[in-house]
């Protein structure tokens, strides 16, 4: 297919001509469908049905260590569900607190902690600060950026790499400014791109120097095991940021997030964070006083049916047979529609939630809009950046598994059709 930027005024005049005739086709189909976040479809939450037969009035309801699940105690999770997650993350049973259903909560209420209280061992509250900043890896992920943004931080945009973040600029930019308190990091098949940290940038993150004595490593591992294919490639390998963090002498530097969202039931998952033993002792002493404790019988429902961490891996397997033929619909699309027209690149991710869009400088909020248009509903072009602007106006992120096969290749071919209709609008402005 000819490149788009080689076609002449008259040629570009007749390309738009058919793509118009053809998007207005489209549009008087009626589509409704719905590509806009990245939400289990209701095939993946049927796996795990068999959950709401575990517990019933029959039940025991003792944990692993004899506790009640129905009374007070266990303040930071029961045994055999932190043996799950602590597997997970290899991290110990004295690095890890269960919370209630939601990683990004846990997050807010981190971030509210360091804003109130500090958290490192001796760090002030960053409320007392004149200004607190915060680097923000691009594309990256809406919801982070809103947490910080929410809190009155002046988020920092920092380039995304097929390694992870630039870190020439990430480790410039912290060796300097001692308003800078933080990073948020999606390491494993990160939203929306897909990629994994390589080792080198781990290991970067964990040595680096900062100006700030309390700077915090907010590092979200949402994808830990939502590999795409059986066997997880070396590429994708995470090494432990925890355990690198020690071997740099300053283990108070991260905090680990990490949910069962996408894997049981998102709002009625199980969260936990990871962190150094001063760090808990500091979030356990706050903790304490915020409440009383977590929801024990949600904790012992997972790990009665999970059983263990190889419990979860199997059942990964069986969401990601759900889940390979819809990202291969939207690549294979790509790759017939818009590849060798210049136009578009994109990620092919072998795991994760998302792929990524880059289409042409200054068209995505048009793409977005056309696709709007004839019934198809996108993530807003601009949410993967700070503050919702994409300086180069062209990353959208797709969604691929909420809708079924049938619905994700409507809506692809249109998204297609528009990334090439609104390329050839702009150029026809050249």
């Amino acid at each position: 297919m000819e490149k788009y930027s080689e076609l002449s005024q008259a040629e570009l005049e007749q390309l738009h001509q058919r793509l118009r005739a053809e998007y207005e086709d489209r549009k008087g189909m009626g589509l409704k469908l719905d590509m806009s976040r990245g939400k289990p479809a209701a095939d993946q939450l049927d796996l795990v049905s068999d959950m709401m037969d575990v517990l019933n009035s029959k039940s025991s309801f003792d944990a692993a260590d004899g506790a009640d699940c129905r009374n007070y105690g266990d303040f930071d999770g029961i045994p055999e569900c932190k043996a799950i997650f602590c597997d997970m993350l290899g991290v110990s049973f004295d690095e890890l607190f269960i919370c209630g259903n939601s990683s990004l909560a846990v997050m807010y209420d981190a971030i509210g902690k360091m804003m109130l209280h500090g958290v490192r061992p001796g760090a002030k509250p960053w409320c007392k600060l004149d200004q607190v900043k915060f680097l923000c890896p691009a594309p990256g992920y809406d919801r982070h950026f809103a947490i910080t943004e929410r809190y009155g931080f002046q988020l920092i945009p920092i380039e995304m790499t097929e390694t992870g973040p630039d870190m020439d600029t990430v480790e410039r930019l912290v060796a300097k400014d001692a308003s800078i308190k933080g990073i948020w990091c999606v390491p494993k098949y990160s939203n929306p791109t897909g990629i994994s940290y390589s080792d080198e940038t781990v290991r970067r993150l964990a040595r680096m120097k900062t100006a700030a004595d309390d700077f915090m490593i907010m590092w979200d591992n949402a994808y830990v095991v939502h590999h795409l294919y059986d066997e997880e490639s070396n590429q994708d390998h995470l090494l432990n940021i925890l355990e690198e963090c020690k071997k740099a002498g300053d283990p108070d530097r991260v905090m680990i997030f990490v949910s069962t969202s996408k894997i049981s039931y998102p709002g009625a998952g199980v969260a936990a964070f990871a962190c150094s033993k001063e760090v808990m002792a500091r979030m356990k002493k706050l903790l304490a006083i915020q409440t009383i404790g977590f929801d024990k019988l949600n904790m012992l429902r997972h790990a009665r049916y999970f059983k263990n961490y190889n419990g979860i891996l199997e059942h990964m397997k069986k969401e990601a047979a759900l889940l390979r033929p819809k990202f291969q619909v939207v690549l294979d699309a790509f790759q017939k529609e818009l590849a060798g027209t210049g136009v578009a690149n994109w990620t092919t991710p072998r795991g994760g939630y998302f792929i990524s869009l880059d289409v042409m400088e200054g068209c995505a909020k048009r793409v977005v809009q056309l696709c709007k248009d004839a019934g198809v509903a996108l993530t807003s072009a601009g949410a993967t950046y700070p503050y919702g602007q994409d300086p180069k106006d062209q990353n959208i992120r797709i969604a691929p598994t909420y809708p079924t096969v049938e619905e994700l290749e409507q809506a692809v071919n249109l998204l297609c059709l528009c990334v090439r209709l609104a390329a050839v609008e702009k150029l026809k402005r050249r």
